[in-house]
């Protein structure tokens, strides 16, 4: 170890299981960057089941970011897009198939304490972003709460959820399926084996996701080979209850690889192609149409369907929403009155006219955009949510816990309203971010209210109070909700006219794409 590796240095030196590492000191926060959790998977590996990294020798040096698994950004076009900077997802790191790398920050290596650790999963669904986005940066959490933070990239869409068992002549390529989420299995493996050496405590791990992280945080909750892998678990605003069905996914790949000219005597050749001829299929085929499904062996049943899964039972779990997550959809801000209604008689015909009724009588001042945003919302994410949390409480063994963000981000004039992904800038502290108003109050107190609650979850398994709000487990006879807003409030069964509506639907709105 170099003089600048020791205490009050610049760097410091890891050791994994693979070999040492090198990270770089900002204030009291100890950052690794790009760290190998799993061997590339390109080539020969490619669509198999991930593999522990090759030992290296020496000290190799995480200073930056690590290669993201190929996808196309969001486009710049986008207003959301931008708030969130997923238009930016490949700024640092590059694209690479060899993309199985995690990201740590921690204050501490291996100096006697075992601080609780919070593994991010990052959302974009099961197609776009990684562990490297701006807003999944971890020093502030770090630094605050004492704990250590990890993020993954992992494969994503074709790379990770292409179902070539059904399709003929497979048996000259052996394949795994769904190795996306194995390889966040792997992920959680390196961690339980590493994290003590990083001053993180291998059995307070809790796992937070977001969006497509909170479906990824869904399915882990019901995989056998993630149990006894984690301790906790949060999902915002993203409650996957079903996977894909098998056929499905079968016909899906069936169409990739008929973009790709293929056909089931030259299977082979999807192994030597060029990644970006696999992506410029992947986005013909569209990307959110690979996802995980149900292989009979890695994934053998539906995520909370028709009950919460007996795999985590024991472990505590926060479900939670925004106010106007559906938001993310749309883009048409000067939408009038009269939009609004030709919009909903599209979607819910005889019934557009008892909806906007119903939600005017609760909505008065908000805007036809934010409206509907709302409508889809409750009819979908939040509606996914409290189906969740019904079953993991019904279930009995341990606590399910509800909040809804309501506090409207300032960022573009307000129009996005309680925006898709602000708990998560929120929850990592990252209260200078655009959707959080760029450091303004109450941003910056909201932002400190959810972070802790983060942390003491993560140490403790209870969420303690919020803002000096005690936070009440949900309970089918209260269906107790903390609702995030200035001031912060719990609430039993909020809405729950509009909640009482949707459940007499047939079924709810997919948010999967």
């Amino acid at each position: 170890m170099s003089a600048t590796a020791g205490p009050g240095g610049l760097f410091r030196q890891a050791t994994t299981t693979s070999g040492e590492i090198l990270g770089l000191v900002n204030e009291s926060v100890i950052q690794f960057k790009g760290v190998p959790y799993g061997a590339p998977t390109g080539g020969k590996r490619r669509y198999q089941a991930p593999a522990r990294p090759a030992p290296w020798r020496g000290v190799r040096e995480c200073f930056g970011y690590g290669p993201i698994c190929p996808q196309v950004p969001t486009s710049i076009a986008n207003p959301y897009g931008r708030l969130i900077q997923f238009d930016m997802v490949a700024a640092e790191g590059g694209i690479s198939e060899d993309c199985l790398n995690l990201n740590i920050w921690t204050c501490g290596l291996r100096d006697g304490r075992k601080r609780p650790v919070i593994v991010s999963i990052h959302g974009g669904a099961f197609s776009i972003a990684s562990g490297n986005a701006r807003i999944y940066d971890g020093a502030r959490l770090a630094q605050s709460g004492d704990v250590v933070v990890v993020t993954l990239s992992h494969r994503l869409a074709s790379f990770g959820y292409l179902n070539l068992l059904d399709l003929d002549g497979t048996s000259e390529i052996p394949v795994a399926a769904n190795s996306g989420l194995a390889d966040l299995v792997l992920g959680l493996q390196w961690v339980r084996e590493n994290i003590e050496n990083f001053g993180g405590d291998p059995e307070r791990v809790v796992i937070w996701g977001q969006s497509g992280g909170g479906w990824k945080v869904s399915a882990l909750l019901a995989l056998p080979a993630a149990r006894g892998l984690f301790s906790r678990a949060v999902v915002q605003s993203g409650s996957l209850t079903r996977f894909q069905e098998r056929d499905a996914a079968a016909a899906v790949a069936a169409g990739f690889v008929a973009t790709l000219g293929l056909a089931p005597r030259n299977l082979a050749k999807l192994r030597t192609l060029p990644w970006p001829v696999l992506l410029e299929a992947q986005t013909k085929v569209g990307a959110q149409a690979f996802m995980p499904f149900l292989d009979g062996e890695f994934i053998t049943q539906h995520a909370f369907d028709p009950a919460a899964p007996a795999a985590s039972a024991n472990v505590p779990l926060i479900v939670s929403t925004t106010r106007d997550d559906a938001g993310l959809f749309f883009n048409d801000f000067a939408l009038d009155e009269a939009g609004l209604m030709g919009l909903l008689r599209q979607q819910f015909g005889e019934r557009a006219n008892d909806i906007r009724a119903l939600y005017r009588e609760h909505e008065h001042a908000a805007s036809p955009f934010l409206l509907r945003a709302r409508i889809i919302t409750d009819a979908g994410f939040r509606r996914f949510a409290y189906m969740q949390a019904e079953r993991k409480a019904q279930q009995g063994a341990a606590p399910v816990y509800v909040y809804q963000w309501n506090w409207p981000s300032p960022a573009y004039e307000g129009k996005f309203g309680a925006a898709h992904a602000i708990d998560v800038a929120a929850g990592f502290g990252n209260a200078r971010d655009a959707i959080l108003g760029g450091g303004c109050e109450p941003g910056r107190s909201l932002s400190h209210a959810l972070s802790s609650m983060l942390i003491h979850f993560a140490s403790t398994g209870e969420p303690g109070p919020v803002a000096g709000v005690a936070w009440a487990p949900y309970a089918s006879a209260q269906r107790n909700c903390l609702l995030i807003d200035d001031p912060v409030i719990l609430a039993k069964d909020p809405d729950h006219e509009i909640r009482a509506f949707w459940e007499r639907q047939p079924s709810p709105i997919s948010v999967l794409g």
